[in-house]
């Protein structure tokens, strides 16, 4: 978006202030709502060892540390916007590339979820061997890794084309500003969905594997198949989530081209919905739904009701 679509888009939010507060207001409300939770859950799993040292809670850990990282920069930015600030095209770009290498993150840390699950239901035998804490941690290296190559090209590409002055042009925080030509979007499409056709490949796998394991399984064997597949249902639920926030810019720009208040909703609903909200599954598939690390909740819960009322 041009500077004029900027300031035209400040102009209309700026025209109704009860509802850039309102709006302003439910995305405080759900954001540090769901970072309250997010840390909460980090602190029941640095204060048990059994959880620190299971690689299928090391991986939980790690999404919701960078979904919370993701919430903070996100937020910062809805702010920064109904505030009506623009900042140099310069000092946004940190801001722009930490929230895409956590953004990318999060469905690669899902698929390694999934094929830790693959490996629990479909090889229990090697499972203590092939999941070990010190190789989740090096597959989490590696999707960090390979999370943060793409956007430091993208800023390789952006450095190469950008005009002259560009990075003192005063803009709203987002990452299109560091997409300038037509080949470089191509480029970044291709790449995502490269990256998207690997993941879905990866989940059917799992998913067709542990639904064999639970039709073959019986007794607990089958319930705890039964389980993971549908663990793996509730991963592919959060996977079709973050394609479609991905998709979202592609469909604020159709609506920017044909009502400038229509962009404004469909944008403000796509933060909401699948930027903020679609990152609680990821505390409701394991804080929730798994027993053990309930308990540790709900013992850490109480102890700290007691501690208030005994203040």
């Amino acid at each position: 978006m041009d500077q004029n679509s900027s300031s035209e888009e400040l102009q209309v939010i700026s025209n109704d202030p009860v509802v850039r507060r309102t709006r302003t207001a439910i995305v405080q409300v759900l954001v540090w709502f769901f970072i309250y939770i997010d840390i909460f859950m980090l602190f029941t799993f640095f204060s048990k060892q059994t959880f620190r040292g299971n690689a299928r809670y090391i991986l939980f850990a790690h999404t919701l540390l960078v979904d919370s990282i993701y919430l903070l920069l996100t937020v910062l930015i809805v702010l920064i916007t109904y505030s009506h600030l623009l900042f140099p095209v310069g000092s946004c770009i940190l801001i722009c590339i930490v929230i895409e290498i956590v953004s990318r993150c999060t469905p690669l840390t899902i698929t390694a979820m999934c094929l830790e699950r693959y490996v629990a239901i479909c090889m229990p035998l090697r499972h203590a061997n092939i999941a070990t804490p010190r190789r989740s941690l090096a597959a989490l290296v590696i999707i960090s890794a390979y999370s943060s190559l793409i956007p430091f090209l993208y800023l390789f590409i952006l450095i190469v084309t950008a005009p002259p002055g560009y990075f003192a042009k005063p803009t709203l925080c987002q990452y299109e500003i560091m997409i300038l030509t037509e080949w470089h979007r191509f480029i970044r499409i291709v790449w995502y969905q490269v990256d998207l056709a690997v993941i879905v490949i990866i989940i059917l796998f799992c998913y067709v594997k542990i639904m064999l394991a639970a039709v073959a399984a019986s007794g607990e064997n089958k319930q705890s198949a039964s389980k993971g597949r549908r663990t793996l249902l509730l991963h592919g639920l959060q996977l079709i989530l973050c394609i479609v926030e991905r998709l979202g810019p592609y469909t604020e720009k159709m609506a920017l081209e044909h009502n400038l208040e229509l962009y404004l909703t469909i944008r403000y609903f796509n933060f909401v919905a699948l930027g903020i909200v679609s990152r609680a599954l990821s505390s409701i598939i394991y804080g929730l739904r798994d027993k053990k690390f309930f308990l540790a909740l709900m013992y850490y819960t109480t102890c700290r009701f007691k501690h208030n009322m005994a203040a």
